[in-house]
């Protein structure tokens, strides 16, 4: 690769991942310039804020923003998030495993472009960081965060763009390039093996670094980053180490009430979460928006015509004295049986489609606003639970188990299920749980598991038949934009 030493405003010009032009923000943040970041730490924290800001940030499209679009990506392409039906077109070549696996498609080339704008931002942070007048503390802070940023965004991208880690394996398979500094030239695909050692030498150098403090829970301290190395832990097969690291992360938060539940996941301030993008009125991204997809009662198209639902296969495994039960309606077709809250919350013009969810709730039908969960501490219970039961500790992960379904059911007892029924049964309550929020698609591939929609409520119209995936064909990694392909000639495509 080739090296930049030239003035911060040179590289800030020119850190392009590829020859593309748009590939990588020339600033962090439009609120400071790149000849003025690095003259304080406090410049430097603004371009760092400008990452944080990113997640929320429109790309090409309004279906393109940032990681909340991701997050739908990856459970559209999965089994327990239905759409109910074509609505005005968003996600639906992506739910029909259409748009990952075409070269061509603006979806691949967003996914890649977004999480290589958050490294290369990342690195120009770490490149000027120790020029910047200020605290050492802050100077830490700063790069622990950007550390665990290039780290969280290399991590997305070996997941979806690469065949996945094999625990048995050596993992010589072609992954994705690993950027560490701001770049000219593109440079050809590390192994998978070595992208998972940078990702894991960045987050440990980040742990050494940060702490539970921060400004905000959009900023990462050391429980996020724990987390999510406890994501890649468990993801590299290694669950001793996941069950340790998913225990750090969630300590010192507690697990939100019943009540709580139904309070629309769209706050940063629920005792719950660990991580989340705050959204504020002023900074209204209508259509681009997690809510705008994902919400109940945003009066938007896609939401009027395609309410998102529930597998039903998967709701008829939830007990009726389960509180989360209630997040869904399986008779919401009918205005007689349906919850009267779906009336409160919607318009007439909305569609009321069976197993229609009601977990996500915007600001209002006229505001898409709405804060973006990234991490909670459920998560981290249910991760600590699978990689206790996957190492054989059946009774603490039970013990663990119980922590999280006995604050959702009142009538739920410790289980006695041992090996793979206890791990089944996680594994149930991991989809209840976390449903729509970005993770079933990462699952079914750390595990090698196929896709299978049959059985359930999935419209065959509207999924143009893909009802079933064969685990580890080449249709499970998404295709390298021709962009990138046309800018770099070290780059190789995945076979399909």
């Amino acid at each position: 690769m080739k090296k930049i030493f030239k003035s911060i405003v040179v590289v800030a010009l020119l850190m392009n991942f590829s020859c593309a032009d748009d590939y990588l923000d020339t600033v962090p943040t439009d609120a400071v310039s790149a000849s003025s970041v690095f003259t304080s730490t406090q410049n430097a924290m603004a371009a760092l804020n400008g990452i944080h800001r990113m997640l929320l940030l429109r790309f090409d499209s309004q279906g393109q923003a940032a990681e909340g679009a991701v997050m739908i990506m990856r459970d559209v392409l999965a089994d327990d998030l239905v759409m109910t039906t074509t609505g005005n077109g968003w996600y639906v070549s992506i739910c029909r495993w259409q748009n990952l696996n075409l070269e061509t498609s603006g979806d691949t080339r967003f996914v890649w472009r977004y999480y290589y704008k958050i490294i290369g931002n990342a690195n120009m942070i770490l490149q000027g960081i120790d020029e910047a007048v200020g605290p050492q503390s802050e100077k830490d802070e700063i790069t622990g965060q950007a550390l665990a940023y290039r780290a969280w965004a290399h991590f997305n991208l070996v997941q979806l763009y690469a065949e996945r880690y094999d625990a048995a394996g050596n993992n010589t398979q072609m992954g994705v390039p690993i950027v560490t500094e701001p770049i000219t030239e593109g440079s050809a695909r590390n192994t998978v093996e070595e992208v998972y050692t940078q990702i894991n030498a960045d987050l440990n150098a980040a742990i050494a670094l940060l702490d539970e403090s921060r400004n905000a829970k959009s900023h990462l301290n050391i429980n996020v980053v724990k987390g999510i190395k406890a994501r890649v832990a468990a993801t590299q097969g290694k669950f001793g180490e996941a069950a340790v690291l998913a225990k750090e992360a969630r300590a010192g938060y507690s697990l939100m009430s019943q009540s709580a539940l139904y309070e629309g996941f769209n706050n940063t301030d629920n005792v719950e979460w660990i991580w989340g993008s705050r959204q504020v009125d002023d900074q209204q991204t209508f259509f681009a928006s997690y809510f705008a997809y994902m919400s109940l009662n945003f009066s938007s198209t896609n939401i009027r015509n395609n309410p998102k639902a529930i597998n039903s296969t998967l709701y008829d495994m939830i007990p009726d004295t389960d509180a989360r039960k209630g997040l869904w309606d399986p008779n919401a077709s009918d205005p007689d049986l349906r919850d009267p809250f779906i009336d409160e919350m919607t318009l007439s013009s909305f569609s009321k489609r069976d197993y229609m969810n009601r977990k996500f709730l915007a600001q209002g039908n006229a505001s898409s606003v709405g804060d973006v969960p990234y991490m909670r501490a459920a998560e981290m219970i249910l991760l600590e639970a699978e990689s206790l039961a996957r190492t054989g500790n059946d009774s603490q992960a039970a013990d663990v188990l119980f922590e999280l379904v006995s604050a959702r059911d009142d009538a739920y007892t410790k289980s006695t299920n041992t090996g793979q029924a206890l791990i089944d049964e996680i594994m149930i309550q991991r989809r209840i749980e976390l449903w729509g929020e970005g993770f079933r698609f990462y699952d079914l591939k750390r595990l090698n598991l196929p896709l299978d929609r049959t059985g359930a409520n999935h419209v065959e119209s509207v999924i143009n038949g893909k009802f079933e995936e064969p685990a580890g064909s080449n249709a499970w990694q998404w295709a390298i934009p021709i962009d990138e392909l046309n800018a770099n000639d070290l780059m190789v495509q995945n076979p399909f």
